[in-house]
């Protein structure tokens, strides 16, 4: 009797014989453990990663050639359908050895401070980092796209932890502007469309209030690719991060939206901390900004299919990290 199951498997089967670029068998599965951070308890065939593979490929294409007229709808609908037809992507990610959150999310906190504050977050995921902010006493507000993730996947209740659903774009249709102290984003703003960056950072302007900051972490061009991608060895990303930047990309979007004051975020060096107040593990400098600029343009000369691991681990020598971080301030 001929089944879905089995039709899959001819399918996957067909996949793996005729593709010869990509890893497959044990090696394919332990690069996808890594990446996704997932234990070795979990089992995982070569077949349910080339679904995700060619699931996500096709849902990059949808997004892709989305319109600003329904784009919203194909996002929504894309992301839905992923998480629920790949339901070990919200159970089973970086569970291997997890990090507490007052560690992980240890530099957040301080850039935020100790005072209450109001915070938005962008693309809230399963809530670790809202959650732990909230659990400080802050004012949070989580947002996702989809009801597949988010507060279905969170067992938090907290008063001051409010749910709600966005299409991470055009935050002034779901908030008041000038109502936040910050709005934050950890890994997500290569998951936007690339025509639709310039529109968030406008957005995410206008609901701060005047002196609020935008603080933003997103996984750096160069360093990448970040998403599935690297799993099957590319050296960009095809899969759903639509678009990885870099620090003068995202730099130049975030003055042009209208932010004064954009610095990058850097952690010092070990021989910095001992002789200076190694309690805070996290600082703000424009040179640093420049510098990073500086390193960006020496890495546009050398090709792209050149940059290989031994490249980027030089590149996290000379304090340049995998991950762009940037401080915005509205006046």
């Amino acid at each position: 009797m001929i089944t879905v199951d089995s039709i899959k498997r001819v399918y996957y089967a067909v996949l793996i014989k005729f593709s010869s670029k990509e890893p497959r068998g044990q090696e394919l599965i332990n690069r996808y453990r890594a990446n996704y951070g997932i234990p070795k308890e979990v089992n995982l065939t070569e077949e349910d990663i080339l679904e995700h593979w060619n699931l996500e490929l096709q849902l990059t294409k949808q997004l892709l050639e989305s319109s600003r007229d329904n784009r919203w709808e194909i996002f929504e609908k894309s992301y839905t359908t992923l998480y629920t037809q790949l339901e070990w992507l919200n159970k089973f990610i970086d569970k291997r050895n997890p990090t507490p959150p007052n560690v992980l999310y240890k530099d957040w906190a301080y850039l935020i401070g100790t005072q209450p504050q109001k915070i938005y977050e962008v693309g809230s995921g399963r809530a670790e980092m809202i959650s732990y902010l909230a659990k400080l006493g802050h004012q949070c507000k989580a947002t996702e796209i989809t009801r597949e993730r988010g507060k279905k996947h969170t067992s938090t209740k907290l008063d001051n932890l409010k749910w709600g659903i966005s299409d991470g774009v055009h935050l002034e249709q779901f908030e008041p502007p000038n109502t936040y102290d910050f709005v934050i984003s950890n890994q997500v703003i290569e998951h936007i469309h690339p025509d639709d960056l310039l529109e968030h950072c406008k957005h995410v302007y206008s609901i701060l209030k005047p002196g609020g900051k935008y603080i933003v972490c997103a996984p750096h061009a160069w360093h990448g690719p970040a998403d599935i991608s690297a799993v099957f060895k590319y050296k960009k990303a095809i899969g759903m991060h639509l678009k990885e930047y870099t620090n003068y990309e995202l730099y130049s979007f975030l003055r042009t939206s209208g932010f004064s004051k954009v610095t990058s975020l850097y952690k010092p060096p070990l021989v910095i901390t001992y002789f200076f107040d190694s309690s805070v593990n996290i600082r703000k400098s424009i040179f640093y900004t420049i510098y990073l600029f500086v390193i960006e343009n020496l890495f546009s000369l050398i090709p792209r299919t050149l940059v290989d691991h031994g490249v980027k681990s030089l590149a996290k020598t000379f304090q340049f990290p995998e991950n762009i971080f940037f401080i915005a301030q509205k006046d």
